[in-house]
């Protein structure tokens, strides 16, 4: 028994609105009197959906009403007779009465209405006859083709939990079995390695089933990704891991390798998506959410979409705008109107089936399709998988049109800052996996005993990929959803803190001396927090090697910090590298580049300005900021405390303030200033209790160029800081990760950040966004206490050439502590040759105990050759794919001074290493 609902109301429902319900035993026999149960519920509200709208905090006291309850018998006569009315009276609709075929449709009706006798049931089949004969009029074979896939979204957590999606599958999941059981032509396609694991776990008899009809090739497993993840915040590394982790289950299940990335309702899509995806076996990609764009149509359906290493993937959206079509004959005629490739290609796809909550086909949208599968006047209907529709696009794409670069939404910008303690637990846990699993591939290394732990890391780095869904990780859910991902972060932290200390203490033969780790691969000259005899904190610059540890030494910096109170309250503080002027209320007067002799702070202006935007979207409050709030500018100017000196030493000179917000919101914040570094830091506590309002913090820079510089995953990318066209305009919040940057010829300023993701660059105004206040779907987003730290960073020369990108990863990636024995002598396991070539991961090899994957990314822009030196004992080297399957059949040479290798611009390469 299941519950149908063919009319849901996904929580529309007003007070007192009753909803007719439809629990049917879909008996595998033909029976056209099979019973069925209507239950008609007088409800307040569906699970998940709050007051007036879908989106709306959820009211927990609402509750179902039972009405009435009645048995009547289905008759599929009756049914197929109205079925064939619909579809009859939705292509005149659709078509027209004054086109020839929509004539033909209304006039089959009304024969067929003269025709029905409610008495005389043999006047039903005859009134079938005269649809039958007009839908089997047959198109012309130059008639587009939609390829009809069964579907059915299923948000992994939105309205609802992580633990509800589990129900979900199973009621939705075993509905498309039934189907399959009474339609041997369905075919259903089915997203998301997680929700197969949980079906695997909670229903293990559903998912024999479901194994059974993956091999008859009607349950298709898509996408090749663990969850349907956000496209613009995981990092690239956590990219690479929803394949791996995804690809991985489907082979080991189905023996299954997807070809299609499957992502179609997430919020755009990075740039290096496409060289991520064929790094993992995948080559076409399948979206639709670009058809949400707020100001500019897309001008594509299907082409082929370059990333920014020049990789190519064959994309398709489906011109029908929807991953959750109900095959009426709007759907069909839509996709052929909306299909901008007219002419390019002849095939669109078709996903039908209840979504976003799951559900997915009924056999009501699979009689409509069957109907007109090829009717005269309508696009063909062809039952198909994901693998027959990108074939028949390949062979057709030779005059297809190429997107290169981003796929950027222009709608849902309020997603790169909502919901911040989720974006801080995403930033802090990928750096916490990645500094594991390079302290115990070196652990493994040097300690042959060691235990590289494969089970606990799989299981902290797919909880991490689950929140990385694309409604958790954008903030755009409930609060039980935000408290679920909370508590899974911290699971992250605590059981990896054991892990992390496990493989440090290995590392530094356990000893009682202070000792530093570097898991980044260059040398690091910084101030760090230590501990003194007596366990109180102490300072200490220390120099650290490349991916390799060294004792904490007490050493000097060659010009300390200082730290003068000037006459009128403003305070200044240099290190022979930079020097600033901080105000009373805690802006910047001044920072200036000492050994380029530029001020970085624009003429009459102020730096770390904080400023509040009024933050009202029209309808998607978690998810929208909208152009709008711009006008709204209002600086947070009132002093609750001025800047003060908290601490001044040779190694670090900190100023502290306090602003306040509002009656209920305050700022304080340290700025720090650090020995022999060349950026200015800004730690910042923010008491946060506000409602739609919008905290940004703004640096007027002295520097002019059309274009600023963003991070993204593997690389970086630019985008316009005027508003010449619609496409510029559109861009006025756009996303990044932990650098951005604005440069002239030889001078530019870069604003580096610990957990943000949102920015605006405009003429030379450089915008962090740090905080929202939506109300929906969770009443109480971000309300709270929020620390976070970011930084301003002027420099000479190029971004590249300056160290922007090794300093935002410094100021991100922590030097981890060690207790290590007093004689250690500095060592080093990794050094690249070049700067422009970052090692980004090492770790254990999933199908190789002992032998480490190596992953590097060239980060300029540039093509280059780097070598890679090592002291681990490697036998050989071998180049290999992201997942980790080897390329070619030779292995890479090692020579005395190192491993040699050629990069592209943003080329991704992996190596294996075999010990």
């Amino acid at each position: 028994m299941v519950w149908r609902d063919e009319q849901p109301v996904q929580g529309l429902t007003k007070e007192g609105e009753k909803t007719s319900y439809i629990l049917s035993d879909f008996l595998k026999d033909e029976d056209p009197h099979s019973l069925t149960l209507y239950v008609e519920v007088a409800c307040n509200g569906l699970f998940g959906a709050g007051q007036g709208s879908m989106i709306a905090a959820p009211d927990p006291n609402r509750r179902f009403s039972l009405q009435k309850a009645e048995l009547v018998v289905f008759n599929r006569d009756v049914q197929e007779l109205l079925t064939d009315f619909e579809m009859l009276i939705d292509i005149v609709k659709a078509v027209g009465k004054e086109d020839q075929r929509g004539y033909q449709a209304l006039f089959t009706v009304n024969e067929m209405v003269n025709l029905c006798n409610p008495f005389d049931h043999s006047s039903f089949s005859k009134a079938r006859g005269l649809a039958h004969k007009f839908f089997n009029q047959r198109n012309g074979e130059s008639q587009h083709t939609t390829h009809a896939m069964g579907h059915c979204h299923i948000d992994t957590a939105w309205l609802w939990p992580y633990e509800e999606t589990i129900r979900k599958c199973g009621r939705s999941w075993v509905t498309a079995i039934r189907l399959m059981e009474k339609n041997p032509d369905f075919i259903f396609t089915c997203s998301q390695a997680q929700q197969f694991q949980w079906v695997k776990s909670w229903y293990p008899g559903l998912y024999t089933q479901i194994q059974h009809y993956v091999k008859k090739g009607q349950f298709i497993p898509v996408g090749g990704s663990w969850v349907e993840m956000d496209g613009n915040l995981p990092s690239g590394e956590s990219m690479v891991r929803q394949f791996l982790e995804g690809q991985d289950f489907f082979n080991r299940e189905f023996e299954i390798i997807c070809k299609e990335f499957w992502l179609p309702d997430t919020f755009g899509y990075s740039a290096q998506l496409p060289q991520i995806m064929l790094g993992c076996g995948i080559s076409n990609f399948l979206t639709q959410k670009l058809s949400w764009n707020l100001v500019n149509t897309f001008p594509h359906n299907t082409f082929l979409w370059e990333g920014l290493d020049g990789s190519e993937v064959l994309t398709h959206f489906p011109p029908g705008e929807s991953y959750e079509m109900k095959g009426k004959i709007e759907d069909l005629v839509k996709t052929v109107k909306n299909n901008k490739d007219k002419g390019r290609t002849n095939h669109s796809a078709v996903l039908f089936g209840f979504g976003d909550g799951g559900g997915g086909p009924t056999q009501l949208m699979l009689d409509r399709l069957r109907r007109v599968q090829d009717t005269d006047g309508l696009p063909k209907v062809q039952a198909s998988s994901p693998e027959k529709l990108f074939s028949q696009l390949r062979a057709e794409s030779a005059l297809l049109c190429t997107w290169t670069g981003e796929l950027f939404l222009e709608l849902h910008q309020g997603t790169y800052t909502t919901q911040a303690q989720i974006k801080k637990g995403n930033r802090q846990c990928e750096i916490l996996l990645h500094d594991i699993e390079i302290a115990s591939s070196l652990a493994l290394c040097q300690d042959k005993t060691f235990q590289y732990p494969v089970e606990k890391l799989r299981e902290l780095w797919r909880l991490l990929l689950l929140n990385q869904f694309h409604d958790v990780i954008p903030g755009s859910c409930i609060e039980m959803v935000v408290e679920d991902a909370l508590n899974y972060y911290e699971e992250i932290r605590s059981g990896g803190a054991v892990l992390l200390q496990n493989a440090l203490s290995v590392l530094g033969s356990k000893g009682k001396s202070a000792g530093v780790l570097n898991s980044l691969p260059w040398e690091r000259h910084e101030v760090i927090q230590t501990q003194d005899g007596a366990g109180l904190p102490g300072l200490a610059l220390v120099r650290v090697p490349s991916l390799g540890l060294s004792p904490v030494k007490d050493t000097q910096p060659m010009t300390p910090v200082l730290v003068t109170v000037q006459a009128d309250g403003t305070v200044l503080m240099e290190n022979g590298i930079i020097q600033t002027v901080i105000n009373k209320n805690g802006t910047l007067a001044s920072l200036y580049l000492i050994g380029a002799n530029r001020e970085a702070i624009s003429d009459c202006s102020h730096g770390n300005q904080f400023i509040m935007f009024d933050d009202i979207p029209l309808y998607w409050d978690a998810w929208d900021t909208m152009d709008y709030h711009l006008q709204t500018r209002k600086p947070v100017l009132e002093v609750v405390q001025p800047v003060c000196v908290s601490s001044s030493s040779g190694l670090r000179g900190v100023v502290s303030f306090t602003l306040r917000i509002s009656d209920k919101s305050t700022i304080t914040q340290e700025i720090v200033m650090d020995a022999a570094c060349q950026y200015l830091k800004f730690n910042t506590e923010v008491n946060w209790f506000e409602s739609h309002k919008f905290l940004k913090v703004e640096f007027p820079v002295r520097v002019r160029s059309a274009s600023a510089t963003y991070e993204i995953q593997f690389g970086h990318l630019q985008r316009p800081t005027h508003r010449n066209t619609s496409w510029d305009w559109a861009k006025y919040e756009v996303w990044g990760h932990k650098w951005a940057d604005l440069s002239e010829h030889n001078f530019g300023v870069a604003l580096l950040n610990d957990c943000k993701y949102g920015y605006s660059v405009y003429k030379n105004t450089m915008t962090l966004s740090l905080l929202r206040a939506p109300k929906a779907p969770d009443a109480n987003a971000d309300m709270g206490t929020h620390q976070f730290t970011y930084a301003l960073m002027p420099h000479a020369g190029s971004f590249q050439d300056a160290a922007v990108i090794q300093s935002a990863y410094n100021l991100n990636f922590p030097l981890r502590l060690v207790r290590c024995n007093p004689d250690i002598i500095p060592w080093s396991a990794f050094s690249i040759s070049s700067p422009a070539v970052i090692l980004e991961t090492v770790k254990q090899a999933e199908d190789r105990k002992g032998a480490l994957v190596v992953r590097l990314y060239e980060s300029h822009g540039s093509s280059v050759s780097a070598t890679v030196c090592t002291t681990l004992p490697v036998k050989e080297a071998w180049l290999c794919d992201l997942l980790e399957r080897r390329d070619g059949g030779q292995p890479v040479r090692i020579a005395s001074e190192g491993i040699s290798l050629n990069f592209k611009p943003f080329q991704i390469v992996t190596l294996l290493l075999i010990m």
